[in-house]
């Protein structure tokens, strides 16, 4: 592919009217309760994510937009109640209404190649907001469609599949499941590999005193005496995902003192990213500043939580510390802080969740401050591999960074390497900050001698 030029890409996307997509055949119509996982107020928002199809000769003939229409009709049979509609019962339950009114999908056609998105493919996407186009009264909570998909054909023969969900129906894992199953229907094949489970009262609070977990990753933040707290949002932010390859991966690595050099590369990177981050935004030095790690708890569950299981797992877990002491410290230090705070996660600790979001009424959130750092694993979850009939997604992944919230995602880069891409929003001079204090980093001398060559990260806009 072509490199990215520095002028910006515009094209035009036609779209035909909006539709519903309903259930292949009749589904049960009933109410199913959201967990009190699903249903708390960090995760009342929509989520929105890209995949991106090059040109596949052995699919000549076949239209995208009719392919995966016809597979979402089906696959809407076992995961019908993506076609329903969120009531809200009392005390703010929601609850789905599974009626199979359908899920909202557009059809749409684009004046351009997909080489004209330059390598690599790495958001901000030019006209992202007509690739994926909000209907006007569909992005509610309430009464809405759960799931928007839009399906847009380019002129060299590959497409570009977008949607955007209702966070409170799944996470990236659960969303990753139905778009597998999505793609199996759209190649043909009979039966799900994975059967969907929906029972969502599995992660419901059985006993609504037992929070027996401190949450600090749901503190109400107050501001130092000496200075006042930076309450969201940005002024004018600019998103640009940072690229780790095994060279930067290694380099950080030779960083931490021996014990912590075992760590995972996504405790290495967030802590990394954490403390560039922090510097780079100008706090106060006394100022509290969080990392919160979002924790996929499928695996903590002894027994061993449901496969098929497509809701939300996911709790969210706080490392917490000055802005001078992670200044001060070495990246080990973040690091610490960071394995401590993802190993607390237990079975029990989702369960005080669960009776922390009834006891406090769903409402409680974690705290909207520029101090506050939010990052998902997302490395796992595999969107790029999800196969429609014309191989898998040169991109695939989320459409955005927003606000305090970024996310960690596989790459790979020409050669075929695997790496990772970190997203990462924040106003343009503080952006500037903290490619410069990143670039800093990978310059440092290794610890305890240990040597490793420099090398500078990459980054794009």
């Amino acid at each position: 592919m072509a490199a990215p030029s520095s002028i910006p890409l515009k094209f035009t996307v036609r779209r035909c009217e909006p539709e519903l997509v309903t259930p292949a055949k009749p589904t049960p119509y009933e109410q199913k309760l959201l967990s009190d996982i699903d249903d708390q107020a960090s995760l009342r928002f929509q989520i929105r994510v890209i995949n991106f199809y090059q040109y596949e000769p052995s699919m000549e003939g076949k239209d995208p937009v009719e392919v995966i229409r016809e597979a979402l009709a089906q696959t809407l049979v076992c995961y019908y109640p993506f076609a329903g509609r969120l009531r809200e019962g009392a005390n703010g339950k929601l609850i789905v209404d599974c009626t199979g009114e359908g899920v909202m999908f557009i059809k749409a056609d684009a004046d351009v190649t997909l080489e004209q998105f330059g390598e690599p493919l790495r958001p901000p996407f030019p006209c992202s907001d007509e690739l994926l186009y909000i209907v006007p009264g569909s992005e509610g909570m309430l009464n809405c469609p759960l799931l928007l998909i839009q399906v847009t054909r380019l002129k060299c023969g590959g497409f570009i599949f977008a949607l955007r969900l209702n966070h409170v129906m799944s996470d990236g894992t659960g969303l990753a499941q139905f778009l597998f199953a999505l793609g199996e229907m759209a190649r043909g094949v009979a039966t799900h590999l994975i059967s969907p489970v929906g029972e969502r009262h599995l992660l419901d609070a059985r006993h609504l005193t037992r929070i027996t977990y401190t949450h600090r990753e749901y503190d109400e933040v107050e501001a130092p005496v000496t200075t006042p707290i930076t309450i969201l949002p940005f002024d004018n932010p600019v998103q640009r995902f940072f690229s780790f390859g095994f060279a930067e991966v290694s380099l950080l690595r030779s960083l931490l003192p021996p014990h912590l050099r075992r760590c995972t590369t996504f405790e290495l990177i967030t802590a990394c990213l954490w403390r560039c981050r922090t510097l780079a935004i100008n706090l106060d030095p006394d100022e509290d500043v969080r990392m919160i790690c979002i924790v996929n708890a499928r695996s903590k569950f002894n027994p061993s939580f449901p496969s098929g299981y497509y809701g939300n797992v996911l709790v969210f877990s706080a490392a917490i510390t000055t802005v001078k002491s992670l200044r001060e410290k070495p990246l080990g230090y973040a690091v610490e802080l960071i394995k401590q705070a993802k190993a607390s996660v237990t079975e029990e600790y989702v369960k005080s969740v669960a009776a922390l979001m009834v006891a406090r009424g769903k409402r409680i959130h974690f705290p909207n401050v520029i101090g506050t750092y939010i990052i998902s694993d997302l490395t796992k979850a595999r969107f790029e591999d999800i196969d429609f009939g014309w191989g898998k997604a040169v991109f695939g992944g989320p459409m955005i960074a927003v606000g305090v919230m970024g996310s960690l995602m596989a790459t790979k880069n020409k050669k075929g390497e695997v790496g990772s891409a970190a997203s990462i929003c924040l106003p343009a001079p503080a952006m500037e900050r903290f490619a410069k204090e990143l670039e800093n980093m990978l310059k440092q001398q290794p610890s305890e001698g240990k040597k490793s060559k420099s090398n500078s990260i990459s980054s794009a806009l």
